[in-house]
């Protein structure tokens, strides 16, 4: 692993078991076995996050798009793909992350792949819901908050989630189906009480239902405790205004106030930047395996390296020190470090010596945007 991780954050251009062969120790037979082994990357990202974070966080999940040709990779369908606003022939994976609320950063938990085939008396929406669950009880120990965005809003994921013990935070349709809780007083006599009090009219809301309150970005908007019908449960509201319209943040814990639902829905973002380093920079999209696990143990490893570059380079610095994470940068470095280590061994160059520490340096950071 520690080999792999390396690799991973050192080799420019496309990683694949042939490049691993040619920058690493062992064969690429070596690294195909492997890769078809299964190792806890949930136990070992959650161990990291626990050392190396705040201590204050949500779990996100969101599925990804990932390029794939051919016809006898298991999993291989039509998926959504956010960046070409489209269905594509490809593979989609579902990652879970920690996203760290005081340090404003992502790191990845566990990824598994989406494979419709192998449950096909299930919903979408229902596979994912397994696939989260089937997390919960080491989920739970680093918090109890899940976001995701608006397509997750559907009954039958949101019931499993707060089944498995957490708290959901998403976002709702702008014209959503929602009821007003009765307050008033009760008639005497038979017969159910009054539970709702009319449907909600976005165009003019009642105002003795939503009271305003002021975010944390100094927006003002507008909460309170509703029915939503699709749903079937009562969840807190919140209307932030955004140009003509609005936008509806809702939380299941009816107690959570409103400026932290909006920043922790916002927050799930960070989730979005794993997908995208990972892609750019250590291979997520690069597997040229046909086999299931072997492309799970890629995904993983591709996101893993990223949460372990954060951990060594970024988060471990300060926070009043720190200058934005860059991926391309650190990249660099172990790149550098890499060809470098190939000409000492080759050289007889001892890197430790005294005089040599300032030229090694150098060549460390040499094609880095912060040098």
């Amino acid at each position: 692993m520690v080999e792999a991780v390396t690799l991973f954050l050192s080799i420019k251009g496309r990683i694949n078991f042939q490049q691993l062969e040619r920058y690493g120790k062992y064969s690429e037979q070596r690294y195909r076995i492997q890769f078809g082994k299964p190792f806890d990357f949930m136990g070992f990202n959650s161990g990291l996050v626990r050392q190396h974070g705040s201590g204050h966080y949500i779990i996100a999940l969101d599925p990804s798009f990932i390029s794939k040709s051919g016809k006898k990779t298991p999993g291989i369908g039509y998926f959504w793909s956010g960046q070409a606003a489209r269905t594509k022939l490809g593979l989609e994976m579902l990652g879970i992350a920690a996203i760290d609320v005081d340090n404003h950063t992502g790191f990845h938990l566990d990824a598994c792949q989406t494979l419709p085939c192998n449950h096909l008396d299930k919903s979408l929406a229902e596979i994912y819901a397994d696939s989260f669950s089937g997390h919960g009880k080491q989920l739970l120990e680093l918090s109890r908050i899940a976001v995701a965005d608006a397509w997750f809003t559907k009954k039958s994921f949101i019931d499993a989630v707060c089944g498995a013990g957490f708290q959901f935070v998403g976002r709702m349709r702008d014209d959503a189906n929602l009821k007003y809780l009765y307050t008033g007083l009760r008639k005497p006599g038979r017969g159910r009480p009054r539970v709702y009090d009319g449907k909600v009219d976005h165009r003019d809301i009642k105002a003795g239902y939503f009271h305003e309150v002021e975010l944390e970005d100094g927006v003002k908007a507008t909460t309170a405790i509703v029915h939503a019908v699709s749903l079937k449960r009562n969840v807190r509201m919140v209307r932030v205004p955004s140009g003509k319209t609005h936008k509806l943040y809702f939380s299941t814990d009816t107690q959570m106030e409103a400026a932290t639902i909006v920043r922790y829905y916002r927050l799930r973002f960070q989730i979005e930047f794993l997908y995208r380093d990972a892609k750019q920079f250590t291979g997520l999209e690069n597997c040229q395996a046909r086999s299931e696990n072997k492309l799970n143990f890629h995904f993983n490893l591709a996101l893993t390296a990223t949460n372990v570059a954060k951990a060594a380079h970024w988060i471990s610095i300060p926070r009043e020190q720190r200058a934005s994470f860059s991926m391309a940068d650190i990249k660099t470095m172990n790149h550098n470090a890499l060809l470098m280590d190939r000409f000492f061994s080759t050289f007889g160059i001892d890197p430790h010596l005294r005089k040599n520490q300032k030229h090694v340096n150098e060549l460390l950071l040499y094609g880095t945007m912060a040098a």
